[in-house]
């Protein structure tokens, strides 16, 4: 079915020994989508995605990959760029692309890898042995190994190591255009400021259990403090309303939080309540001028930082 989603995972355990690697877990990735897999190392990220590629089997519970619950590990329909590379470094760049690509059942690739070759800027390479490859082009051709087959399901896993700006930027564009053609694309990287740009939807595991799973908005809202920023024409004092908490100042710039009127017991003062952004800002300008106020959402990295210090 068209609309079906691309994997679902259904109260999956799977254990090593005594250790539970991951616990009960439920997930979904729609199809078309990009969805990011974050998580600290030791999480049961890697455990996850080695049981949608079926290198791993669950202990209870099912993993249904492109509407099948089971099936063989080199299913063609999947693309895998692993963490740690595997290119046979005395071969050439054309030679092994080819190889890989009809592994995958596809026979009439030139074209295909000719096409991905001029796109990343390597078709100068490719009449090149592996190990005489840079780190980040031998990188860019493992991308074009995984993707040159054209899989309804991508699974990346953390794809820009070893590139410089300039060609991380070149590789999200193929990620995307990727994804345009229909493919499913499993993100899994460190960076979350990536993840941020790149992902519709992320889900973190730690400790063996989902504890983040949505859009990075919703994700971001669950975890907003309503921070804030202000800056003045002139000093100006927070201290009159006890809703306005942790205020620091870094340079001409005032940060501080906006505490819930129910948190503030005894110190509550006699006005009414500040609730919203929109009151913090009336409430700012009856103290000056206010030439710069922004409401703060802390970032994927944040959290990130925040559950896994927990």
């Amino acid at each position: 079915m068209p609309n079906s989603p691309a994997i679902e995972i259904e109260q999956v355990t799977k254990t090593f020994g005594s250790q539970v690697a991951v616990n009960r877990l439920d997930l979904t990735v729609p199809s078309g989508s990009i969805y990011g897999f974050i998580g600290p190392n030791g999480s049961g990220k890697t455990t996850t995605l080695r049981m949608i590629l079926r290198i791993y089997q669950p202990d209870q519970g099912r993993v249904t990959v492109l509407g099948q619950s089971t099936g063989r590990t080199a299913d063609d329909r999947v693309g895998y760029l692993p963490e740690e590379r595997g290119l046979y470094k005395r071969m050439k760049v054309n030679d092994l692309l080819t190889y890989y690509a009809r592994l995958k059942g596809c026979y009439n690739c030139q074209g295909k890898i000719d096409r991905w070759l001029e796109r990343l800027g390597a078709q100068d390479w490719a009449k090149k042995r592996i190990d005489a490859l840079s780190k980040g082009m031998a990188q860019k051709v493992q991308f074009i190994a995984a993707v040159v087959a054209e899989p309804q399901l991508l699974i990346l896993d953390e794809p820009f190591s070893g590139l410089d700006p300039v060609n991380m930027e070149m590789l999200k564009d193929a990620i995307l255009e990727v994804q345009k053609q229909g493919t499913t694309i499993i993100f899994s990287t460190h960076d979350m400021e990536t993840a941020e740009r790149l992902c519709d939807t992320v889900f973190m595991i730690f400790k063996g259990n989902k504890v983040l799973d949505g859009s990075v908005d919703q994700i971001k809202n669950q975890f907003a403090k309503r921070q804030f920023e202000v800056r003045f024409d002139e000093a100006c004092d927070l201290r009159g309303r006890p809703e306005l908490t942790h205020v620091t100042n870094q340079g001409d710039i005032i940060h501080f939080q906006l505490s819930s009127a129910d948190h503030m017991g005894s110190h509550r003062s006699n006005s009414v309540p500040l609730e919203s952004a929109s009151q913090v800002l009336a409430y700012l300008q009856t103290l000056g001028c206010v030439n710069h106020f922004r409401s703060n959402r802390p970032t994927l990295h944040d959290i990130f930082v925040q559950i896994a210090s927990d």
